[in-house]
């Protein structure tokens, strides 16, 4: 895929989406550190990591492409994100973005830690 048809999404700010999912938790009384738990579970970062991302100011390609793990149960993730399933994205990078969509609209909609986790 060269650069030019790579949907835009790929070079989306994830500094810059990350305040709006924080946003989007705490207006449901979550909190930032839910958030940071969720992202962390689905990527291999750790606290440290995440933040050196979000200083970076790395594109959502960067910030999955240097992810150190991402979850063996993220496939377990499955709903609808803006009226797609996400287990039916068949782009991996598309996918995981949206997993982590889901995942803050979970935190939102009330579900338990260990739910979110899938624990």
């Amino acid at each position: 895929m060269t650069k030019q048809t790579k949907p835009k999404l790929y070079a989306m700010n994830f500094a810059s989406v990350y305040p709006l999912y924080v946003q989007k938790a705490e207006k449901k009384g979550r909190a930032r550190e839910e958030v940071d738990a969720a992202i962390c579970w689905l990527t291999g970062y750790d606290e440290e990591g995440l933040r050196a991302c979000i200083e970076r100011g790395v594109d959502f390609e960067t910030f999955f492409a240097e992810a150190p793990r991402i979850n063996p149960d993220a496939d377990k993730i499955t709903g609808s994100v803006c009226g797609i399933r996400v287990e039916d994205i068949e782009d991996p990078l598309i996918q995981q973005i949206r997993w982590l969509d889901k995942l803050v609209d979970e935190l939102a909609k009330g579900k338990t830690m260990e739910k979110v986790l899938r624990s």
